[in-house]
């Protein structure tokens, strides 16, 4: 009854996971599928491969899609090391340091976590365009070394609250001061917090279409969600084959991201500090 119990438990996962990934199979059929066939055949079966749907997707905007591969690669790389250098020194601060209204403005970061992007965007936008930054990366980047992201600003408070205090005793009589316990002690027990850091910034930044879309209006400057928009014009006909095989182009980065990285996803949320 037990074994018949757990089979009928995990047969209602597979089909689950199924349900979950249909949408995601189809779109990888439909780029294989020529245009005038993606809509009318909803099921998974292929009668043959056309491949060409990636060739001309690659070549079908104003710079093939690698430049704006590029250009998403080169934001998010710089968005994940100004939340790692910021978020890790903002929250060595919170757990480690003593000063004046600590407990306040902790309070403050966490009720920034639950302020939606569309209340500030306006007054930011204002801001950034009075800079002349608009249609360029730093609106994008700069608030990433401000440690703008409350998130990950919390996750590494409780991991360094997890660690030790007898480490940095340890070093402060060895002559250490903030900057090299940090350095040295905090900085290489928190790879699991980093790395969990470094995922998320990578799929969200990757993911990210609204800010994007209204800070960067160049078409040269265009990223991959923004591009992939363009590829859908009320005007004249879409060529739905071309998007959804640039879809799964920009896809595959996220996933191979997850894949790679999840055992440090795990860990760094499931654990509170070093052992």
């Amino acid at each position: 009854m037990t074994n018949l119990r757990r089979a009928f438990k995990h047969a209602g996962l597979i089909l689950l996971a199924l349900v979950m990934l249909y949408p995601v199979l189809w779109m990888v059929v439909s780029s294989l599928r020529p245009n005038n066939e993606i809509f009318r055949r909803p099921g998974l079966i292929l009668d043959s491969l056309q491949t060409q749907n990636y060739g001309e997707g690659w070549t079908a905007l104003a710079s093939p899609f690698g430049h704006y591969l590029a250009n998403s690669a080169i934001l998010v790389l710089a968005c994940i090391i100004g939340n790692l250098v910021s978020c890790s020194m903002a929250a060595y601060a919170f757990a480690r340091l003593e000063f004046t209204g600590k407990r306040l403005w902790f309070a403050i970061m966490l009720g920034t976590i639950m302020l939606p992007i569309h209340v500030i965007i306006v007054p930011q936008y204002i801001m950034f365009s009075q800079l002349d930054w608009v249609n360029t990366f730093l609106p994008l980047v700069v608030p990433k070394f401000l440690a703008t992201d409350a998130f990950f600003v919390f996750l590494m408070v409780q991991f360094i609250r997890g660690l030790p205090r007898e480490l940095d005793e340890a070093a402060r009589i060895d002559g250490c001061g903030h900057p090299r316990i940090f350095v040295r002690i905090i900085l290489p027990l928190m790879l699991p917090a980093l790395a969990t850091t470094v995922i998320f910034t990578f799929i969200w930044t990757w993911n990210d279409f609204f800010s994007q879309l209204i800070y960067l209006t160049d078409p040269e400057m265009y990223t991959v969600p923004v591009a992939l928009r363009s590829f859908v014009d009320a005007t004249v006909s879409t060529s739905w084959g071309s998007m959804f095989a640039m879809s799964v182009v920009s896809l595959a980065p996220v996933f191979l991201a997850f894949l790679v990285g999840q055992r440090y996803l795990i860990r760094g949320i499931a654990t509170t500090g070093g052992k």
